[in-house]
This record gives structure tokens, sequence and C-alpha cells, in this order.
């Protein structure tokens, strides 16, 4: 063996061993926090992989695990790590083949990544999957494995114009609707796709979240001229949950001298958010304007015919075994969203595989059955409820949130924090937020006021159940 060849084992194993340390530790914190027979089932045949910028990876064997974790563990998993790897910013889970085997780190470097790290030089050679999870994006994100729907079909048209380069007018591409609709997953395979097309193209992906934490901590160490760098020279720019950029003013500022270096740049970017640009909380008019001037696009829940697909492209790439029966069930009763959905079918999939026995309707109910109660019931939120109040008294949506205190006002604005402290699991600081940036202590007394008038006041009463009712319809 050459001396080179030596020299490049040795710190290959060394690579390994400091990663199946630092993950031996993770797995004894999640032991504590979902059981030994959880993380043995679960995380015992995962694995730490790719560590940089910003993000480190968990490999998992097939796509049960991935999504079965990301569905149940997921907020364990973080927790987990932040606890064992300094500077931890967010984790993701992905489905590699277990015979792969990557090194991304040196060993003394495992647990302390650098997470500003200059653009990683072009290699010819680079396996494309090993590339986009350099980039931060999903292999298992695209165009090929996303379910088109009624629903879908004109934001999945706008995404692959933008990776086919047909889409010079889209630019910024914004995509909303709820969660786990397929925002990211198509925003991904855009991103999968360019490189595929492009493979020398510089490609960032990064949630809003990421953006915000690198920054503060870049003002902290003085290091913002290789923050903006590293986000100032991308050709294709994908951006998470933009939403969260509301009521960062600092955040904002930064963000919208980057956004604007990028578009001068004639860099492509594509935003998601969980709702309209115009509908952000506490986000600047400028940025507004910005993220409209191109293209918006919405994401809707999913009609039963795309729900039904859904879980028969689920159940032929997990390779299980359910009564067709079942599946039109699952398709009928879970309709918020794709996540919850594809929640379910693995609950029932496992379950089959597991009992090794026939799977009945009453066996669903019972697996599922807070799914169901929650497709039941309503979602309420702080949003909703602003809306049916200021609805409900004939006064602005913007008055929730507005420092005006005549009684007309100040009264609904009241029973509205009350319904968002006792509909919702929101806390007194989220709750004082979403009304103009108020205190908690705003809340508790508006809480004790309405909670006074409910106990003296009969007609008061049924005014306030009557809004109830309505939200929970």
């Amino acid at each position: 063996m050459e001396l080179e060849d030596a020299i490049s084992t040795t710190d290959h194993a060394a690579q390994a061993a400091g990663k199946r340390s630092l993950w031996e530790k993770v797995c004894v914190r999640l032991e504590a926090m979902v059981g030994a027979g959880a993380r043995e089932r679960w995380f015992g045949a995962a694995r730490l992989g790719a560590m940089g910028d910003g993000m480190a990876t968990v490999e998992v064997p097939n796509e049960i695990h991935h999504v079965w974790i990301e569905t149940n563990y997921l907020d364990e998993l973080r927790a987990a790590m932040a606890e064992v790897i300094e500077d931890f910013v967010d984790v993701r889970v992905e489905v590699v083949d277990p015979s792969v085997v990557e090194m991304d780190a040196p060993a003394e470097e495992v647990g302390k990544t650098d997470w500003f790290p200059e653009t990683a030089p072009h290699r010819s050679e680079e396996d494309p999957a090993r590339r986009l999870r350099r980039t931060g994006l999903n292999p298992a994100f695209t165009f090929g494995s996303f379910v088109v729907g009624a629903n879908s079909q004109f934001a999945h048209a706008a995404c692959e114009a933008v990776a086919q380069g047909r889409g010079a007018n889209f630019n910024p591409l914004f995509i909303y609707g709820g969660p786990g609709l397929g925002k990211t997953h198509l925003m991904q395979a855009v991103g999968s796709d360019w490189l595929a097309r492009n493979g020398a193209s510089k490609v960032v992906y990064l949630t809003c979240e990421r953006f915000i934490n690198e920054f503060i901590e870049a003002v902290k160490k003085g290091d913002l001229e290789r923050f903006r760098g590293r986000y100032r020279k991308a050709e294709l720019m994908l951006i998470d949950d933009v939403q969260f950029l509301g009521g960062k003013d600092r955040s904002q500022e930064e963000f919208f001298h980057t956004f604007n270096t990028l578009l001068d740049g004639r860099c492509q970017v594509i935003l998601t958010s969980d709702r309209p640009a115009s509908e952000i909380k506490h986000l600047e008019p400028r940025l507004v304007s910005r993220f409209e001037c191109g293209l918006t696009v919405e994401l809707q829940q999913p009609a039963f015919e795309t729900r039904l697909a859904i879980l028969q492209k689920k159940v032929e790439e997990w390779g299980v075994k359910i009564d067709p029966g079942i599946i039109r069930m699952l398709a009928e009763r879970l309709k918020t969203n794709v996540r919850r959905l594809e929640g379910g079918l693995m609950r029932v999939g496992t379950y089959a595989s597991l009992a090794g026995e026939r799977v009945t309707v009453e066996k669903v109910e019972h697996l599922l059955r807070d799914l169901f109660r929650e497709e039941n019931s309503r979602m309420v939120t702080i949003d909703s409820i602003q809306r049916a109040v200021a609805e409900h008294f004939d006064i602005r949506l913007a008055d929730m949130t507005s420092r005006r205190r005549p009684a007309s006002i100040a009264m609904p604005r009241q029973i509205a924090m009350y319904l968002s402290r006792t509909m919702t699991k929101s806390s007194l600081i989220e709750i004082g937020e979403a009304f103009g940036g108020r205190d908690h202590g705003t809340v508790i007394h508006a809480v004790k006021k309405v909670t006074s008038a409910v106990e003296t006041d009969p007609e008061f009463r049924d005014r306030l159940e009557r809004l109830q009712a309505e939200l929970r319809r």
C-alpha cells in the first residue's frame, strides 16, 4: 500500500470512529427521552452522516424509518443532538444505502463543526446524491416522487419551469400553503433538477430560522463579511419558512439587502411560507413588496383522488401490504395534509408488519384515533381566532394588533386573547406577540376580564359560546 493510501485509510477509520462515538452519545440521550425499545427499533440502524454547513445528517436504511422518525421523534432527536454537538443548528434525516459510508469532516472536528464553511470546491466525479446532501437537499424530494393533483398543479408547473430555466419572470417564486402540503418537497425538487442540469452551479438551501441563527452568530463573532459572501454568491437560493422573519428587525434588514443582491445578480430565488407575504405579521412593507414582485403560487389541501394516489405510491415504495379498502379509508378520513396522511399509513403499515395479521377497520380506528379526532375538529389558531372575532364584531383585522383602545375595539381584542389562551396551546408570550407585541401581563389582564364577564353576564357568556362553537366547526 502506498504511503498516501495508508494515510487516507487511517484518516477514514478515525473519522468513522469519531462519528460512531458521537452517535452513541446521542443514542444514550435519546433512550432517556423515548425509551429503550423505541430507541433500538427506530435508531438502532441509524448513524451519523455528514456534518457541516449548519446541519447534521442522520442516515437511516429505508423510507419507513425516515417517515416514522420525522413524524414521531424529530423533536427528541433535535434535543439529543443539541446536547452532544457543539454549535448545533439543525438535523435532517435521510435514507442512505447502509453499504455507503460518508466522511466529510476530520475526526478531531466531529462535534465541533465550522457552521460557516467556504464554498466547497466542485468535484466533477462527486456522487450526485452526495452532492445533494452536501448542498442541504434531500435526494428523495424530486419531481418524480411528487404526486400532482388539482391542489398543486399550478405550483408544480411553475417549479418545473424554474428548474428548466424557463422561469425568468418567476423571480422570486413564492410558494405558500399550510404545513405538510409539499412546499419543501417542490422547492428541493427544483434544486435537485437544477444541479442535474447545471452541475457546477452554486445552489443554497436553508431554512429562514437557520439564516437568522447564522446571522446572529456572525454578528457575535464579527464575521458578517464571510456570512454575506456565502449567501450573496448563490445562483439558486432556496429559503424555507420565511414567515419566521416577522418581528426580527435586524434580520429583516440583512435579509432585504441579501435578497436585493441576489436579484440584481440574476440569482433565482424561491421562498416558502405558511401564508401569503402580505399576511406575515410584523414583516416590513419593502420585504412584502419584494416577495410579491415575482410569481406567487398556493398549495392547497389535496382532494380525495390525490390523497389516494399518494397513499398508493407510498405503499408501493415502502413495500407494505395493506388492504385497498383500508387505504381508501385513510384517504377519506385524513384530509388535512400529506404529512399526516403518510404518518397514518406508517402506523398502519408498521402494525401490519409487526403483528403479522390482517389489519381490520376496527384496528385502524384504534391505531389512528388521535389523528381521526384531530381531523374531526377544526384546527383553531390565533390567526383564525382573530379573523373570527374581527368578523363577529365588525372591526378590522388590523385592529387586533393596533394600539387603538376604544371600547368597541378593546373588548373584542380581549376576547380574542382569552380565546387564544383557552383554545390553543400558545404561551402568554406568543399570544402577546401575535397581538401587536404586547407583554404577557396584558394577556393575563384580558383573560381575567373576560373570565369575570363570563361569570357575571349570561348574555356575554352566550355570545362567547357561540364564537367558540363557530371556531370549532
